[in-house]
């Protein structure tokens, strides 16, 4: 709120008060990957006290400017900027943490109240704001704004986190990015919800980038005025967090409420863009709170149970990204439609924008099958059939599973296989396939390479319930009471090669 507003001090222009919002989210846009990596491999714990020390660290450096009156748009921006790379290193371990405090069943809930104690803070810190810049100076916001920072860098020194129980050795950066990537990629679910956020965020970030210039130019507002319209969004919000564990009991999907919400938080854009007098505004953004708590908690939740426990803090951090990303590429779009057509203009024009985009995409991309998801990890499978003498850097590997299947059921069997491709990539395959014999008489192979025999162990234990399923599934179509075959080739060793 403070850096927003001060920016409408320095300089009229709405795209530089729109790059306000641009230069705190393009850190979590570029940084928030490496740091979910980092809080995957290593203690989030500790991870998440360097991210307090570095916001503490910028917050009381802007400070200390704004203090001695050297804060220029430019100075301001990158201030803004290193506050956001504190914000990128903060959240992934943030958000991964809610699943190690509570069951899968109570994650939607636990986000709920997570939401509940944002929106509590929105709802009072604005105002707080508001008034610090009128009693005093932008500084003092600046200083209260290290002072919380310095509480929860406590809290988190307080925290005593149980010590990961996994038995193999952590991943290095570069692997573990590349995993962390793959298994976006092969997590269906996951991608429909990141396309979810950004469609709801393109054009609903107009909202956060343009209310400060409809809030001093077309209301004639002060500092605590615009912070008092924040505090009505805060307001709406912690309504919306009260409300939406009831909504969820009622049995309404996420579907519904993502369009409900859009529905709600467009509409309000469209209110704002018609001029309608501070008293309407500020009443309009109650509801705008509610519905932006609906569709935010919604779509974090749908990201929390859609990524399982192995690559949680990078799979949000993929969904930090897609939300940084779309919040930038938005404030920006918006902050340049002001200059061409006026900030009401564009502002209205992003209302109708959500509308029609939340429509379409909800029509073809649902999330209605969230709640058949059981990411919970099962235990090694054939690993008793493996001797444990090799050596963790051996590889590459080749596993093939041979099955034995009646002509009848091979188009069943292929079809029921394939679903094993994004089974088997999702946790760390390079490659896969299915094979036929045309020699052998119904014997199918399976097959797929992991870059090391460490890799292959780490596939083992990164497969979940509803991987299990999966694989029963193909189980299913062997025939005869013998297990099938299983079988573990891995590449010679270099000295193997060379007295060759």
């Amino acid at each position: 709120m403070g850096a927003a507003w001060l920016m409408t001090a320095l300089t009229p222009n709405p795209l530089m008060v729109a790059l306000v919002q641009a230069a705190a989210s393009l850190p979590v846009f570029l940084l928030s990957m490496p740091a979910g990596v980092f809080a995957d491999i290593f203690d989030r714990r500790r991870f998440l006290l360097a991210a307090q020390i570095w916001l503490l660290g910028a917050a009381l450096v802007l400070g200390v400017l704004s203090l001695l009156g050297l804060v220029t748009p430019a100075v301001l921006l990158v201030a803004t900027f290193a506050l956001g790379i504190g914000s990128a290193m903060n959240g992934p371990p943030l958000t991964a943490v809610v699943a190690e405090l509570v069951p899968r069943s109570e994650i939607p809930a636990a986000v709920a109240l997570n939401s509940l104690g944002f929106n509590l803070a929105r709802a009072i810190g604005p105002a707080l704001g508001g008034v610090a810049m009128f009693l005093a100076s932008p500084s003092a916001v600046f200083f209260l704004n290290a002072l919380s920072v310095g509480g929860v860098a406590w809290v988190v020194w307080r925290w005593d986190r149980p010590t990961d129980a996994g038995g193999l050795p952590s991943e290095h950066f570069l692997p573990a990015l590349r995993s962390g990537l793959r298994y976006v990629r092969y997590a269906p679910l996951l991608r429909v919800t990141l396309l979810r956020i950004v469609a709801f965020l393109l054009p609903a970030s107009a909202h956060w980038a343009l209310l400060p210039i409809i809030a001093r130019q077309q209301l004639g507002l002060t500092a605590f005025g615009y912070g008092m319209l924040l505090a009505c969004v805060g307001v709406g919000a912690v309504a919306g967090a009260l409300l939406l564990p009831r909504v969820h009991r009622a049995g309404l999907g996420a579907d519904s409420i993502l369009l409900a919400a859009t529905i709600v938080f467009s509409s309000v854009s469209l209110v704002i863009a018609l001029d309608c007098g501070i008293l309407t505004t500020g009443a309009a953004l109650i509801p705008a709170g509610s519905a932006w708590m609906a569709a935010i908690s919604t779509l974090n939740a749908a990201a929390q149970v859609t990524s399982a426990g192995w690559v949680k803090a990078r799979a949000l951090a993929v969904y930090l990204v897609a939300f940084a990303g779309a919040m930038t590429v938005g404030s920006v779009v918006w902050g340049q439609a002001a200059i061409w057509f006026g900030a009401s203009a564009a502002l209205g024009a992003s209302g109708v924008a959500g509308i029609l985009i939340g429509l379409s995409v909800m029509l073809r991309w649902s999330l209605r099958t969230l709640p058949c998801l059981d990411l919970a990890p099962v235990p090694f499978s054939n690993m008793d059939q493996v001797a444990d003498e090799t050596e963790h850097d051996r590889g590459p590997v080749l596993i093939t599973v041979e099955y034995l299947i009646d002509t009848a059921d091979e188009v069943g069997f292929v079809a029921a296989a394939r679903q094993l491709r994004r089974v088997r990539l999702r946790a760390g395959a390079l490659t896969w396939g299915v094979y036929e014999d045309r020699i052998g008489s119904g014997r199918w192979v399976e097959a797929y390479l992991t870059t090391s025999w460490l890799d292959h162990l780490r596939h083992e234990e990164r497969l979940t319930r509803n991987d299990e399923d999966v694989l029963e599934r193909a189980l299913a179509f062997h025939r005869g009471s013998d297990q099938v075959q299983v079988t573990h080739l891995i590449a010679p060793l270099p000295t193997v090669v060379r007295s060759r």
